[in-house]
């Protein structure tokens, strides 16, 4: 940060009158000024910028700081800037417009733009770094009241030319669009700006909330960018058919088109002619894939978080032993997208065990092949974007060479039931890509100089034109000269070559000397020898023969490349026609490396994972032995005790567990989560041995989620992602629910927590898992045969009952059994952590003050009582009655609060049957 440049601007008061001149935008976007080999920012986004990549606002200057006018402004080196472009864009969800004024003063216009979802113009600046696939959607609704919700959408992956579109009824929670949010691992989204205040669509509202939930960046759009007037139009330039454009059966979803138009304008593929004719249109099937909101996601653990201290603290990074980009962003698509086709599962399964079985075979991919494989997708887009060179056409080429190797190593595989799966996946498709790319290798070694490489040129072969292969021979020969040059200097300094002295081709002073730094007093009298500068690895130097051999050299290098060039745009031309190849060479690979990489986990955890046996949807039990949470196992110092787990649609479809705190009731029930999400995406599990049923949907309510920022209450929050599952769930789903109702008072968190699970029991019918603190809700057991009761077992030593000073000691054991826990041990989590004595006896004391009360209470007929069902549905339809005719006698408003109180009495007094109900006599008890 010590190196920040200047801040010199030439023209200072015109500069800050432009800038102010320029239309406003809103908070999300950020304006970054280009100035050659450093860049600026200005106003609002300088203070920005210093907050964000600086930490600290004093490094903000003042343009014009003699004048009232004065602009606060920040400098960024080309590092800084690239720094600050991935935090903006990645982590921050901001849009960034970068200017440029490549002829002269003033005459500055945006020549990138980028934003969360599309970051092509940008993808250079952020180099390595790059993410690649960022998703970008578009949404369009129409919600009329009382009624269903449709919703019509258009995504885009910047790095593949296609349009994706569907249009599904949801409900009003959109639950269903927010899956396809997570479905997609979409970056930013398009809506509509909102309507004036008078007429705010809560729809609106509740979509831009979800979208913000899952952590997309948003865009607001106006409405005129969702019409549908020149769709068709559009679409017959951009689709590879133009015919059949107006044909497509996917013009006729309305909503989706508008998403289409919206996006198209949004990313400007219209300005850029090379996509013309490019683009292919699908629709996206929601139910292909099991549904995931953004509350199961984090529950899930599913993708790193920005806290997360090792990589096996996510699924994400347990299972991502990929060695190639394209591997691990497939990895992470398939996260979000786990499989619902029983037969695509065990396809997966089938070629992770073949790997498993082929440690050799699983070994040479990973460490000689995969390995060397660049980003295809990205280098396949550089050509689609006239941005490629000769280097990425030698890297294209690098691949091509590799493919023989690949395929010979899958022709070793000996155990014959793993033969045709492998050849189906990939040895044929290899073989098939390898043989289409067989010309493209030709071309390179016919007119690439691979001798070159080793000295990192790429260039086109001498022989391959007459006016080149003069300069060769005379760039050679000056190779030469200046060998003989170096010989000489090292002889008269007696230094050993290339060991002490060195000849290179330095970035700035060209071909010179190097000495190392302890050699290079020899130097320093002979005024033969020019020092060009000192740095960490030594001293560079030349002399006045070398100085005019480079000079000659560096002129004819340029007169090689300006006579190569018009060769060098017919190679990569050529080159590029082969992007659809190279794309689909780009699936493949990626697919083998994230199987390999699930073949490498299954063998590489402490305990080996097993293939789960998949049962058809909405069949089958799911039954799991000695499951573990695959994440949890790998944490340090940590010796994972094993559970089983038993669904099954008529003896254990809900399971209540009940427990102490940090007993282990959460990790219980996220695991067996994970674990059917793992089965789905076709990995093998942490588990001794395992059958599951295909879910639909996981959905969870885990933790506290306080939304404070927003004006959302943790219960809010939590009745929120109840509500959202209550409406979601279908008797093929999980559910997933980790202490519910713990937001309001006692009673009335018991008392939802008791309706929701019988709302599931009954209504829904699919497997749940319900960790709770309310052990009256184990009650529900005696009433739905489905239900069963679990506890986390704990065992309790020193009680109180027998020594008034015994201290009680409580080992948790983290096993789970059968039958319910009577007891919590709050008080004990605060002895854990050093709560103060006298804060732990008070709160011993008012505990056994309330539990003294509550006894008696129930005694005298209280909560705590059970009735049956129908002593409280006689009871409240009793009363109703009563409550009714009372209604009817009081409504003159003749009478006094006492006479109607009195007349109330009467009137139950006289109703013998209400007076014996046991349910009444509590409710008149209280």
């Amino acid at each position: 940060m010590s190196s920040r440049p200047e801040l010199k601007v030439d023209d200072e008061h015109g500069f800050i009158r432009y800038f102010k001149s320029l239309p406003k935008v809103g908070d999300d976007v950020v304006r970054i000024f280009d100035r050659g080999d450093w860049y600026t920012s200005h106003g609002e986004d300088a203070n920005f910028i210093a907050r964000t990549v600086y930490k600290t606002t004093s490094v903000v200057r003042q343009l014009g700081k003699n004048d009232h006018t004065g602009l606060p402004s920040v400098t960024m080196t080309v590092t800084v800037f690239r720094q600050f472009l991935r935090e903006a864009l990645y982590k921050l969800g901001k849009r960034v417009e970068i200017y440029a004024s490549p002829n002269g003063r003033m005459n500055w216009k945006i020549v990138k733009q980028a934003s969360p979802g599309n970051l092509q113009d940008v993808e250079d600046d952020l180099g390595s770094q790059f993410e690649g696939a960022p998703v970008i959607m578009a949404v369009k609704i129409s919600a009329k009241a009382g009624e269903a919700r449709t919703v019509g959408v258009c995504f885009a992956d910047a790095s593949v030319r296609e349009l994706g579109v569907s249009e599904f009824l949801d409900n009003d929670m959109y639950s269903n669009f927010e899956s396809l949010l997570i479905q997609l691992g979409v970056k930013e989204c398009l809506v509509q700006f909102e309507k004036a205040d008078k007429e705010k669509d809560p729809d609106l509202a509740k979509l831009k909330q979800i979208i913000d939930n899952c952590g997309v960046a948003l865009a607001e759009r106006p409405a005129s960018d969702f019409g549908i007037r020149d769709i068709e139009q559009d679409l017959a330039r951009l689709l590879k058919d133009e015919h059949s454009a107006n044909l497509l059966p996917q013009t006729d979803l309305k909503l989706a088109m508008g998403s289409a138009s919206a996006l198209i304008k949004y990313l400007g593929v219209l300005h850029d002619a090379s996509n013309f004719g490019q683009y292919q249109l699908y629709q996206h099937d929601l139910a292909q894939f099991m549904k995931l909101d953004a509350a199961a996601l984090k529950a899930l653990n599913l993708m790193p978080g920005a806290r997360d201290g090792s990589k096996t603290m996510s699924l994400y990074g347990l299972l991502n032993h990929c060695k190639t980009p394209g591997g691990s962003r497939l990895l992470s698509q398939w996260l979000k997208q786990p499989l619902m086709d029983k037969a695509e599962i065990e396809k997966r399964q089938q070629l992770v065990e073949a790997f498993i079985a082929d440690t050799e075979l699983r070994q040479m991919l990973q460490e000689e092949h995969l390995r060397s494989i660049p980003d295809l997708y990205r280098l396949a887009k550089k050509f689609q974007r006239n941005k490629a060179d000769l280097e990425d056409v030698v890297r294209a080429y690098q691949v091509v060479i590799r493919l023989p190797g690949i395929l010979g190593t899958f022709e070793g595989v000996m155990d014959e039931q793993y033969r045709d799966p492998l050849d189906e996946a990939y040895t044929n498709k290899l073989r098939e890509l390898s043989d289409s790319l067989v010309k493209l290798q030709e071309m390179v070694e016919t007119t690439v100089d691979l001798d070159a490489l080793e000295n990192h040129e790429f260039i086109i072969k001498p022989d391959f034109d007459d006016s080149l292969r003069v300069i060769r021979k005379r760039l050679d020969k000056l190779r030469s000269e200046m060998d003989r040059e170096f010989s000489e200097a090292a002889n008269d300094l007696e230094q050993e070559k290339d060991k002490k002295i060195f000849l290179e081709n330095h970035r700035v002073h060209g071909w010179c000397m190097r000495l190392t730094r302890t050699e290079a007093g020899c130097i320093r009298n002979k005024s033969k020898y020019l020092e060009c500068s000192t740095q960490k690895n030594g001293v560079y130097f030349t002399t006045k023969t070398l100085q005019g051999y480079r000079r000659e050299f560096d002129q004819l290098s340029q007169n090689y490349n300006r006579t190569q060039s018009g060769l060098v745009s017919e190679v990569v031309g050529v080159a590029a026609s082969y992007c659809p190849v190279l794309e689909k060479l780009a699936g493949v690979l990626a697919h083998l490396d994230v199987i390999v990489s699930f073949a490498h986990c299954a063998q590489a955890a402490p305990v080996s994972y097993v293939r789960p046996k998949i049962h058809p949807r909405g069949e089958g039990q799911t039954v799991l032995t000695e499951a573990r949470h695959p994440c949890m196992e790998w944490q340090d110092n940590m010796n994972f005790i094993t559970n089983d787990v038993t669904l099954t649609r008529d003896t254990s479809s809900f399971l209540i567990i009940t427990g102490p705190n940090m007993g282990g009731k959460s990790t219980y029930i996220r695991q067996i989560g994970v674990i059917a999400l793992m089965a789905q995406i076709g990995c093998f599990v942490p588990c001794e041995s395992a059958e599951l049923t295909i879910f639909d949907s996981i959905l969870a309510r885990v933790g506290a989620s306080d939304s404070l920022l927003k004006g959302v209450s943790t219960f809010m929050a939590e009745m929120l992602e109840t509500a959202n599952i209550l409406k979601s769930a279908t008797a093929e789903s999980l559910i997933i629910i980790d202490e519910l109702g713990r937001g309001t008072s006692t009673y009335d968190g018991f008392g939802l927590a008791w309706a929701i699970s019988e709302h599931i029991v009954k209504e829904i019918g699919c497997f749940a898992l319900f960790a709770t603190h309310f052990h009256e809700l184990t009650a529900l057991a005696d009433q739905y045969p489905q239900v069963q009761n679990l506890h986390v077992t704990a065992l309790i030593t020193g009680t109180e009952e027998n020594d008034k000073n015994a201290k009680r000691q409580v080992t948790l054991l983290y096993k789970i059994a059968p039958g319910i826990c009577d007891q919590s041990f709050g008080i004990h989590v605060a002895e854990l952590v050093r709560f103060p004595d006298k804060v732990v006896r008070m709160a011993k004391r008012k505990a056994d003050e309330l539990e003294d009360f509550t006894s008696k209470h129930d005694a005298a007929g209280g909560l705590g009582v059970q009735y049956s069902k129908e002593d409280v549905e006689q009871g409240s339809s009793l009363l109703k009655e009563v409550l009714v005719r009372w209604k009817d006698e009081v409504k003159g408003g003749n009478m006094s609060h006492e006479e109607m109180v009195a007349k109330l009495r009467e009137l139950v007094k006289a109703d013998a049957q209400l007076v014996e109900n046991p349910f009444f006599r509590s409710v008149k008890a209280l």
